[in-house]
């Protein structure tokens, strides 16, 4: 039997943030790694379910040369930029929220569901912006549930979420190859994971699952061997998310909400955020979140 020392290159454990009502898990960027595939930012969040008459309220913030992935496994957020987006996403389907030369969102429950005490359980991405791309005009794209593809095989099911997986593609736009995935193994069922992709890791978000009969940690971030044909499985159930793909061959540096390969550009993004030069969120510019002079994401001083 293989140990996980012979399938994993590394393996990652979360950094945990209590916010009060909920916790936030933090994987990446970490002083072991710090992307996989485009992957640069890493954040599971819940489950929990919030106060009645109350609700999660992330205030109007500002992203540079990246972009920003949300899946929920339960509840409901409402999403609103400064390009004119405005969309409430539910489990199963995917935002990708393009923030190229720069765009500023707020994330927040919905008014209908804060009577009865929002639940939130999901996970929330950055990808990194490739070369010649981390300028391009913001964007953003909805793509519901149904339009994502469910491969089922073993006992275990894949939504797949971006790219190519299992012979089944996404309809999600895709700015470098990426793979991206939300699979639940059934008690005592199994799933192969494709081996294509350059980088991939894989976290346990519920229940007990083994990687090549090797159990995982909850919340802990597996970064798999390159090429190795690892398998997934559950005795009692268990839902694990699959990321990765085309390693990035130049840094990225990361400060607070800003990913950039050059450390100017994220200085200029500091300064244009503090004199509030960019664009603002109709039906959403009351307030904000200022910029803080020790971020809790950084992978440079």
């Amino acid at each position: 039997m293989a140990t996980v020392e012979s399938s994993v290159l590394h393996t990652i454990m979360p950094v945990t943030h209590d916010l009060g009502d909920f916790k936030v898990n933090r994987t990446l960027p970490g002083k072991q790694r710090t992307m996989v595939g485009p992957f640069i930012f890493l954040d599971e969040f819940g489950p929990a379910r919030l106060p009645a008459g109350q609700g999660m309220d992330v205030r109007p913030h500002p992203h540079i040369n990246l972009a920003t992935v949300t899946y929920l496994f339960e509840g409901a957020i409402e999403h609103r930029d400064s390009i004119g987006s405005h969309a409430v996403i539910e489990p199963g389907a995917i935002n990708l929220m393009t923030a190229g030369s720069g765009i500023v969102h707020s994330e927040r429950s919905p008014e209908v569901l804060r009577p009865a005490g929002p639940s939130l359980y999901g996970m929330q991405t950055w990808l990194a912006l490739p070369d010649g791309k981390e300028e391009i005009d913001p964007a953003f794209d909805h793509v519901e549930a149904g339009a994502l593809p469910v491969v089922e095989d073993g006992g275990a099911s894949a939504r797949v979420l971006m790219g190519t997986l299992w012979g089944a593609t996404a309809a999600t736009p895709q700015h470098s190859p990426t793979i991206y995935a939300d699979i639940i193994v059934g008690a005592g069922g199994s799933i192969p994971i494709d081996a294509e992709a350059d980088e991939r890791g894989v976290m346990l978000v519920g229940g007990e699952a083994q990687l090549d009969g090797q159990p995982l940690d909850l919340y802990a971030l597996y970064i798999l061997r390159p090429s190795h044909e690892a398998r997934l499985s559950s005795a009692s159930g268990g839902r694990l998310m699959l990321m990765g793909g085309q390693a990035f061959n130049t840094q990225r540096f990361v400060f607070w909400n800003f990913v950039s390969s050059s450390r100017d550009r994220i200085n200029q993004a500091k300064s244009d955020w503090k004199a509030m030069r960019f664009p603002l969120i109709h039906g959403d510019d009351a307030e904000y979140i200022p910029l803080p002079e020790v971020p809790l994401t950084v992978s440079y001083p």
